[in-house]
């Protein structure tokens, strides 16, 4: 049985929005990681080529997509081993984390771990099914009832990053207790420091983490954040064929289908990697201009290595936090949206224009005595 959702969070910002919406240079809001860019030419231009669909598109997705993934998953993962039957096009990946639970038959008495700092569709996948969910980061707590895992690397909010040995860990706990497990790695592009600068972040995949048997693994990943293709609703799920096959057989019978206008975006997507470097420029430029300012203005960062966001702590509640920064025109989210684990945290965005980004430095500095506005 579903249980009961509590409210939606990013609802009770409402009254912090009101108070940055009053100052007199405008919001910056740093709050929600929607893209701000444009999609890029290429992938818009696919889509006009593909709009003549008058047939309906196979759930497990045309051989070109499937293709694209798979030499995506060689290329940029290192993954060089997939197939065809190994992947599987997704209705953006929200979705897929939300119905996952429901999609591998979890129910009542089953348990969902995930990150103990996490976007909340984790807990809300169990929560849809009727299974029970626990936020945990350690593979030792993992309880017997644990039918699936979720990571997430980069993470969301955190940024943490897992290397290959923790990776390993994990999927020999999962080994052990016969579950599903799954990294969400939507992220993997937007490495900033130690080696991920130069070297791609670890894929689930990765031969030195399965030693060749994806057995019960699955990689999950979105080109919303990486292709500015939030809006198209882009996904794919990559790994186990057995699981791949499951998946695909209950979304045949729901009518799970990406369409076939933007299957055909998502293969060029997928196949051209200078849009992806240079959307990450964006992003380090905005990143390079937010880190001295906040640290200046008295918060810490911590992890935040990797992926869309700055994870961020005053020592104090978040949302005295998230009060301090409304009066300063600035929105973010606080670390209560993603477990009870991180009370003092902030996450911030970089998803915000150069302009926006500049503003909120400027106004940041200015409240620690920096500079005077």
């Amino acid at each position: 049985m579903t249980r009961e959702l509590p409210e939606y969070p990013w609802d009770t910002l409402v009254p912090y929005r009101e108070k940055a919406a009053e100052h007199q240079g405008g919001v910056v809001d740093l709050s929600i990681g929607s893209p701000v860019d444009p999609t890029p030419a290429i992938v818009r231009d696919a889509l006009k080529a593909a709009t003549d669909a008058h047939g309906y598109p196979t759930t497990v997705g045309t051989p070109e997509l499937r293709q694209a993934i798979v030499d995506w998953y060689a290329r940029r993962r290192n993954v060089p081993d997939l197939e065809l039957r190994n992947v599987l096009p997704t209705i953006g990946s929200k979705e897929l984390v939300a119905l996952l639970p429901f999609l591998l038959g979890l129910g009542e008495g089953d348990v969902v771990v995930h990150p103990t700092a996490a976007y909340p569709s984790y807990a809300m996948g169990a929560a849809l099914c009727g299974a029970e969910a626990l936020a945990s980061d350690d593979p030792a707590e993992w309880p017997v009832e644990t039918r699936l895992i979720w990571l997430n690397s980069p993470g969301n909010p955190d940024g943490r990053v897992h290397d290959i040995e923790s990776l390993r860990l994990a999927v020999a706990r999962a080994r052990e207790l016969d579950a599903v497990i799954v990294n969400d790695e939507c992220y993997a592009e937007l490495g900033w420091e130690g080696p991920w600068v130069s070297e791609p972040t670890p894929c689930i995949l990765d031969p030195r983490v399965t030693d060749g048997d994806r057995r019960g693994i699955l990689s999950i990943y979105s080109l919303s954040k990486q292709s500015n293709m939030a809006g198209y609703r882009a996904a794919f799920a990559a790994g186990c064929a057995r699981v791949i096959a499951s998946l695909t057989n209950v979304r045949k019978h729901a009518g799970l289908m990406v369409p076939a206008p933007l299957q055909h975006a998502m293969a060029v997507a997928l196949r051209d990697d200078e849009h992806v470097a240079q959307q990450k420029a964006l992003y380090r430029r905005r990143r390079d201009v937010l880190v001295p300012a906040l640290t200046a203005a008295g918060f810490r960062i911590e992890r935040s290595e990797a992926g869309l966001y700055l994870w961020v702590t005053e020592g104090r509640d978040a949302w005295e936090s998230i009060d301090r920064l409304a009066g300063l025109g600035i929105i973010g989210g606080p670390g209560h949206f993603y477990g009870d684990h991180y009370p003092t945290f902030v996450r911030l965005s970089l998803t915000a224009s150069d302009e926006r980004v500049d503003a909120g430095a400027a106004r940041l500095r200015a409240a620690s005595g920096g500079e005077t506005l």
